[in-house]
């Protein structure tokens, strides 16, 4: 064992060599001093704990390809830069994307691979996983810089008593003890898991020119002078790929349940959107269920708003995967995260988000490139000023359930009405350069060719159905019920056209809104019952509820059917609703609770106290288990069955 260090300055005096066989030099790296480092004779078995890499990994060959000739030892890749036409080794590589895209798993293919390969890193390979995403700050799992050295240094056999204090002195003994592994022609390869920013690795890097370095972030960590690689998701091919291999390790090469339903296999891959976190879980759902059709597990994940619940496994879900990304936000780039996904095309302009955020351009497109760094946006390829989210990251900047930040929920009509007016008044402003022999056309457009490429890129988002339908509910939340309906009704003859039966049912529901404002209330017990009709049809159990919910209180308003009167199609509809709880939406949805409120109350007004009294009861179960017994909910519920038991008993 080498001697203690006893720490001090870099003042004068002879060098202190503290050579112990077998061991280190130390003292001297204290102090700043050249030393000789002797290394163990023998490579101690840290130098190997890279994680077991996945047998179901596919879909990556080209960017492990490209990962390995990074890698490469010796000159690196031909180019410019040295003498002869070689350049310098790329020896710090940066790898990132989304949460869940399959960072870590690419370097451990590439690390497995590169220290099989004979003579590229003898010396073994360090592997350290930061937390950089890991809780809050503070959270103990969050590795500093100071802290990851220490357990580097010990993977490095340096004995414990022997590790100096402080960053800068670690630092220097981490990257001395690199350099001489380097120079024994033992290189190490260094894997860097999960880091949330360049200055928490940073002093991680080696710094002898040979010793290599692979880094995965959520962040584009453009700090580290190293080879910056995006990860994307997957295509449908590959995403097939995975689902099938996944199932097949899982359940042995005669489960084919993903193979023999090639459809219901797509639909997944589809609802997946290429996420390899999610398509893993989704492989993992049918493997822990082995009677389970690929078809029952595409339906359950048709509906949007469960659709990131249901993607969970005890270990893992891709919800708490998007949560430590959002968690990081302040508050102004979080407000933006949740206005996005109110813009109804597939990807939005810079200008566009700025209305959306009634902030201007430049501050848009800063607030933008800081969403895309973290990799919760991406910038659209070739077209430098649009952006796009990902499916699965819009339905969950689209929920509430992770707590938005205050006031953004207040803001979403008012974002809605500022990037629709931008919409509207920018294509009257384009077309008004279209007009042959017309007028000089609006100064928003500097002619006819930027007039038509501003269409070009803005098309997608007009979707006039969509737009009008939702223009007709800002109206509607402004009190100006008469426009809603019209707008809305334009919108149904539109959806109607185009076949759109989805849209269609959202119209309607949003009409029955409308009615019920203006009092027509048998309109609206007509439209709602028309809307569920249709999501019932389409298998959108959680709009159908919505419709139902909606349904209850037109009722309730409206007082018809007459008391003691429970109409076939409304008891159908009722059934409906509870099957819809049973077996799709489960007890927690809040739209569910709230329409088997409203039916139980409705049932109960309407004569029948008893089946009122008997539906509160079941309801009182539930909402006292998901909400607690002291919830106001809960004490409403509780109030609704002594009413109606009172009254049934006479």
């Amino acid at each position: 064992m080498s001697e203690p260090c006893s720490g001090g300055g870099g003042g004068g005096g002879e060098q202190v060599n503290n050579t112990v066989s077998g061991g280190f030099v130390l003292h001297a790296v204290i102090q700043g001093r050249d030393i000789t480092v002797q290394l163990p004779p023998q490579v101690t078995p840290a130098l190997y704990g890279l994680p077991a890499a996945s047998p179901t990994f596919t879909g990556r060959d080209a960017t492990v390809g490209r990962l390995l000739e990074y890698l490469a030892p010796g000159e690196g890749l031909p180019g410019e830069g040295l003498p002869g036409g070689g350049q310098r080794p790329v020896l710090v590589t940066s790898v990132a994307g989304m949460a869940g895209v399959g960072k870590t798993e690419l370097a451990v293919q590439a690390a497995t691979r590169a220290l099989a390969t004979p003579g590229w890193f003898p010396g073994g390979v360090l592997f350290i996983d930061l937390f950089g995403y890991a809780g809050e700050e503070g959270d103990e799992r969050r590795l500093s810089p100071e802290r990851a050295l220490e357990g580097l240094l010990r993977d490095l056999a340096v004995p414990g008593g022997d590790i100096p204090r402080g960053l800068s002195a670690r630092q220097g003994l981490y990257r001395t003890i690199l350099a001489a592994y380097a120079k024994e022609g033992r290189r190490v390869l260094v894997v860097i898991d999960n880091a949330s920013s360049s200055l928490q690795v940073w002093p991680l890097l080696p710094s002898d020119g040979q010793t290599a370095a692979l880094v995965t972030s959520r962040h584009t960590l453009d700090g580290l002078n190293a080879r910056l690689e995006d990860l994307d998701t997957l295509g449908e091919g590959d995403s097939l790929a995975l689902l099938d291999a996944a199932l097949r390790h899982a359940r042995g090469e005669g489960d084919t349940r993903f193979r023999d339903d090639d459809d219901s296999a797509r639909t997944i891959a589809r609802l997946c959107a290429g996420l390899p976190l999610a398509l893993q879980i989704s492989a993992a759902l049918l493997a822990t269920a082995p009677t389970r059709p690929a078809a029952s597990l595409a339906a359950a994940l048709a509906d949007g708003h469960t659709r990131l619940k249901r993607l969970s496994r005890p270990d893992r879900a891709v919800r708490a995967a998007f949560d430590l990304s959002y968690d990081l936000l302040d508050g102004e780039h979080a407000e933006l995260f949740h206005l996005l996904p109110i813009n109804p095309g597939p990807d939005v302009s810079t200008e566009a988000a700025g209305y959306l955020a009634d902030i201007d351009p430049d501050m848009a497109e800063e607030r933008l490139r800081h969403l895309a760094e973290a990799h919760l946006i991406d910038p659209v390829k070739d077209d430098w000023g649009r952006w796009r989210m990902h499916d699965l990251v819009r339905l969950y900047a689209e929920s509430d359930e992770h707590g938005r930040p205050r006031g953004t929920v207040d803001q979403q009509e008012s974002a809605r009405l500022r990037l629709y007016g931008y919409y509207y008044t920018y294509t009257v402003a384009a077309v008004s350069h279209l007009r042959v022999g017309g007028d000089t056309g609006d100064p928003r457009f500097r002619d006819r060719r930027h007039a038509l490429s501003w269409l070009d890129a803005e098309h997608r988002s007009h979707r006039q159905g969509k737009a009008l339908d939702n223009l007709g509910n800002c109206l509607r939340e402004a009190g100006r019920l008469e426009e809603a309906v019209d707008v809305h009704i334009r919108a149904l003859n539109m959806h109607r056209a185009t076949g759109d039966r989805h849209g269609e049912a959202m119209v309607q529901n949003n009409l029955g809104a409308d009615a019920a404002g203006l009092r027509l209330f048998e309109q609206a017990v007509d439209l709602y019952v028309g809307a569920a009709g249709v999501f019932r049809e389409l298998g959108d159990h959680h709009g159908e509820t919505v419709a139902l919910d909606n349904l209850a209180h037109a009722l309730q308003q409206a007082a018809v059917p007459p008391r003691g009167l429970l109409p076939a199609a409304l008891a159908d509809a009722y059934g409906t609703l509870l099957e819809a709880r049973r077996r799709h939406a489960g007890d927690d949805d809040p739209a569910v609770l709230s329409a088997w409120g409203s039916f139980a109350h409705w049932r109960g007004e309407a004569g029948d106290p008893e089946a009122a009294a008997a539906a509160f009861a079941e309801l009182l179960v539930v909402m006292t288990r998901v909400l607690g017994e002291e919830h106001p909910h809960v004490r409403i519920i509780r109030r609704n069955l002594i009413h109606f038991r009172e009254q049934a008993q006479g």
